[in-house]
């Protein structure tokens, strides 16, 4: 599978250099792409935005089998029952649409943990949490920072507001204590729900991957509305978005629609402190934004936008990796179209896991099965410099 993953990539390498030639041809003869060109550019967009989600959908595959192996690999034993022993995640969702229990609450926890679940790679909450961050980045750990919490009252995260100074000072001069300072953020917890329903024929189906059937279903749902949630929450009785929390960072100019010039996102790059970015830094932006930068060049006539050179890498703009985000706004005038900084400041706390619960009765007539989940966040930023954003100019 390697080796297939690697043309992948190196597929995607060459489209994105031949739609480079394609803009790079009518630059050097000062005019735009004819009818025919922008067809055949869109066309080569469309080959490197599929090969990506390929190359991602490969890269899990990968893995999910380099984990099994690696488990059957650490305990042999468990081969000689593996095809009679059920999971336990995907019973305990059968018990539960079968009436045997009201509830069940998953909480986020160490894997592997169990005899049971040393035959699953994932439990059931990591999996709706994989299959929410494939519709956006707010609930991903590896671009934010996500807090898991046992109870959903009220977290008092500190934060530090001013460091301590160091002073040049004469010999023998008693030294002035210059103690930093601390604020807090309140880490609340906002319910997210969503109700679907199974059918008893669905259920009955000793066939069908129920677990996996019902993460997916609940992940997107409520993948959806938390990465709403925490790109553009307002922070009273909902979470704090990142693109209201971050900071002002860079104007566009007046006259241009809130469009960005590569200079733009040069100073907004170089308008965050060192501190915030070298540990790691990135670009957050919806999918037409991306679209746009990867227009652009800089003053020597090099793309600002180079595609991902390693399988499930993100793509790299300005030798940070870039996020793609569908609820940060598009580009427009006085929009937030463009986050930068050190993202993992933005913290997300998911409280108490994720609860699914079940009814018979709001269904009774079509003979189905209602099933609720609900999942608790809250999302804010401890430093509001971290992260800056570029906002386009007024008309």
């Amino acid at each position: 599978m390697s080796e297939y993953l690697n043309r992948q990539i190196e597929a995607r390498q060459q489209a994105w250099h031949a739609a480079k030639a394609l803009l790079d041809g009518a630059a050097a003869e000062s005019r735009d792409l004819t009818s025919e060109e922008e067809q055949s550019y869109g066309r080569m967009m469309a080959d490197i935005d599929e090969r990506g989600q390929k190359i991602k959908d490969l890269q899990v595959a990968e893995a999910r089998s380099a984990e099994i192996e690696a488990a059957v690999a650490e305990a042999p034993e468990v081969r000689a029952v593996r095809e009679v022993k059920p999971e336990k995640a995907a019973s305990d969702i059968r018990a539960l649409l079968n009436g045997e229990v009201r509830s069940i609450n998953f909480e986020r926890r160490a894997l592997n943990t169990s005899d049971d679940s040393s035959l699953v790679p994932t439990d059931f909450l990591a999996e709706v949490q994989k299959i929410m961050t494939t519709v956006g980045p707010m609930t991903d750990g590896g671009v934010v920072r996500v807090i898991n919490t046992a109870g959903g009252n009220d977290l008092q995260v500190p934060v530090q507001a001013t460091r301590p100074a160091a002073t040049a000072i004469a010999e023998a001069t008693e030294i002035s204590a210059l103690d930093p300072t601390f604020s807090t953020v309140t880490m609340k917890a906002q319910k997210v729900a969503v109700l679907t329903k199974v059918s008893r024929e669905l259920l009955a189906d000793e066939g069908v991957n129920i677990e996996q059937f019902l993460a997916e279903d609940l992940g997107i749902a409520l993948g959806v509305k938390a990465n709403n949630l925490l790109t553009l929450g307002t922070g009273t009785v909902i979470p704090n978005g990142i693109s209201v929390a971050a900071s002002a960072g860079i104007a566009g100019s007046t006259g241009v629609a809130g469009s960005f010039t590569a200079d733009n996102l040069i100073d907004l790059a170089h308008s965050v402190d060192g501190a915030y970015v070298r540990n790691g830094a990135g670009w957050m932006m919806n999918r037409s934004t991306i679209g746009a930068v990867r227009k652009l060049k800089d003053g020597s006539g090099r793309y600002l936008f180079e595609p991902a050179a390693t399988v499930g890498a993100p793509d790299i703009l300005l030798g940070a990796p870039i996020y793609d985000n569908p609820d940060v706004a598009d580009v427009a005038t006085s929009a937030k179209s463009v986050l930068f900084g050190g993202l993992r400041n933005y913290m997300v706390r998911i409280a108490g896991g994720l609860e699914i619960a079940r009814s018979e009765d709001a269904y009774f007539a079509s003979d189905e099965i209602g099933v609720r989940a609900t999942l608790r966040i809250w999302g804010d930023i401890g430093q509001s410099a971290a992260i800056k954003r570029f906002t386009g100019g007024a008309s």
